[in-house]
């Protein structure tokens, strides 16, 4: 179809003739009322940038208790269903570096209690004196 009938067409329907597709050969164009598709992709665009992911994080120790973790496990829960990233690092302090186990056994203690609402984006890992560990939402 010619420019000229096109844009005839359009305005006996009432709406903009629009150029989708200026690349292509030939031009393809569309129909359409141009204010409403405008607010449409600025309300898309809008609702796509609304969650800005966040790391959070929490600090154990090896010597925590298993209440006190499990209030931290809740805690890691509720961050990550607000979809934000979770790191878990276990700290040592003084002479506890000695026990290494101890503090995998709490990392991979909750991580098992978090794996329902999150998984393990980073494995745990030893920088210095922590043991970090990083969880995405699922």
């Amino acid at each position: 179809m010619s420019t000229d009938e096109a844009i005839l067409v359009a305005r006996n329907a009432g709406f903009d003739l629009v150029e989708v597709s200026p690349d292509s050969k030939p031009p393809v164009c569309r129909v359409m009322d141009f204010g409403k598709f405008k607010y449409q992709q600025k309300k898309r665009q809008h609702k796509s940038h609304t969650h800005q992911h966040k790391v959070k994080e929490i600090r154990v120790r090896p010597k925590t208790g298993d209440h006190d973790i499990q209030v931290k496990v809740n805690r890691a829960r509720e961050f990550l269903e607000h979809k934000h990233k979770v790191q878990i690092s276990v700290m040592f302090r003084g002479r506890e570096i000695t026990h290494i186990e101890e503090g995998d056994r709490v990392i991979r203690q909750m991580i098992e209690r978090l794996e329902d609402v999150g998984k393990v984006e980073s494995v745990p890992s030893r920088q210095g004196r922590r043991i970090l560990c990083t969880l995405a939402p699922k």
